[in-house]
């Protein structure tokens, strides 16, 4: 469990992602063998050439192979690995070159559609490539002509995956090796993200021609009733709808049109922080404008008493539930203002719409192409 926020704002700690815990394991475990160390700390060397340092939390070392741990620290970041144990399993091995594999907890891919091929261990290529460097600086060091076998592991790695989005991206038995930088950034949520667009790829991948993006667990039990879809066609992006609409973009410019249509869902909430053009929904970083829905619903007729009223409301909720009471179609008017907003960036190729619900998880509002243009002018 998180602990709870200081009430006075400090400075947030950056972590480490898993792909640099791993690295930092198979340089303890090449020490061990080549040097026979076995320091307390490791450093290693960044994407970017920014060096860290890790603490190793073991060592067991053989003749011709050694399994060191270390803790992921994901600095102050709601990550699901954070604290979590990674390790390596490194073996000297006659067979030239760096060979992954999964070992307890990191998981398979079975799907197409991820950087990595059917039948892989999830280790991405950025962390592939960190400790296949670092090895080979190792070998030039020593003078070894042999290669490794390189097993990266996590404790409790499958359970971990259950609260991530490996199982719909089709990433079984464990955890996937991440990172691009080696850093997390607080907040980011890169992990996250990059399930958001791995999600978005394996649905391509696979024939998908319809994804619907949800804010959470009620939006997405809505739109997938509504439409029958395949679990593959659901990408939970949480808060992170930027991270839906410039991957959208960006692949299907890129990699040739394979989408024909893209359901945004989310509460009404969400939404309205969506028509104000925010591309994080999280409350930390935008926050419900009520003077603006009050502002709309001048514009669809609502009398000032009402707009006052909402205007002064608690919650988007109880704003939402005047203009209702007034017959007033806001909640399809917040979909269009959020819709007219994310078609600027989803290629006009692509059928877009958008759904808001409410706390109970019934449809509240919904915009299309049409309604968009129709409530903008």
């Amino acid at each position: 469990m998180w602990p709870e926020s200081a009430e006075k704002p400090t400075p947030l700690r950056t972590g480490l992602t898993t792909g640099t815990c791993a690295t930092a394991c198979c340089v303890a475990a090449a020490q061990a063998l080549f040097a026979q160390r076995q320091d307390k700390t490791v450093s290693v060397t960044l994407p970017k050439g920014k060096q860290v340092e890790l603490t190793i939390e073991a060592y067991k070392v053989s003749e011709s192979s050694a399994r060191t741990s270390t803790i992921k620290d994901a600095g102050d970041d709601p990550d699901a690995t954070h604290g979590a144990t990674i390790f390596v399993e490194l073996a000297l091995s006659a067979q030239q070159g760096v060979h992954f594999y999964a070992a307890e907890g990191v998981g398979i891919v079975t799907r197409t559609g991820l950087l990595l091929d059917v039948g892989e261990p999830a280790i991405n290529p950025v962390p592939r490539k960190m400790m296949t460097e670092h090895l080979e600086g190792f070998a030039q060091t020593y003078h070894y002509q042999g290669g490794f076998d390189v097993s990266v592991g996590v404790i409790n790695g499958a359970q971990i995956a259950e609260k991530t989005m490996n199982p719909r991206l089709g990433i079984v038995g464990g955890i996937s090796i991440l990172g691009t930088t080696g850093i997390v950034r607080p907040f980011s949520c890169a992990a996250y993200i990059a399930s958001i667009h791995q999600g978005i790829d394996v649905a391509r991948a696979n024939g998908i021609t319809h994804i619907a993006a949800t804010t959470g667990n009620s939006s997405e039990d809505a739109i997938k009733k509504h439409y029958q879809l395949d679990d593959m066609a659901l990408i939970e992006m949480g808060d992170f709808v930027g991270a839906v609409l410039k991957h959208v973009r960006k692949v299907e410019q890129h990699s040739g049109a394979k989408l024909t249509t893209l359901s945004l869902c989310g509460g009404f909430g969400k939404i309205s922080k969506l028509a104000q053009q925010h591309m994080d929904l999280n409350s930390r970083v935008s926050s419900i404008d009520l003077p603006a829905l009050a502002s709309l619903a001048t514009r669809l007729g609502a009398e000032v008493e009402l707009t006052e009223k909402m205007a002064q409301a608690n919650t988007s909720v109880e704003a939402l539930k005047f203009a209702q009471q007034a017959g007033l179609p806001l909640a399809d008017a917040i979909c269009a203002q959020a819709l007219h907003f994310a078609r600027s960036y989803i290629p006009s190729h692509i059928a877009l719409e958008v759904w808001a619900i409410d706390r109970r998880g019934q449809f509240v509002g919904h915009a299309t192409d049409a309604d968009s243009l129709g409530r903008m002018k």
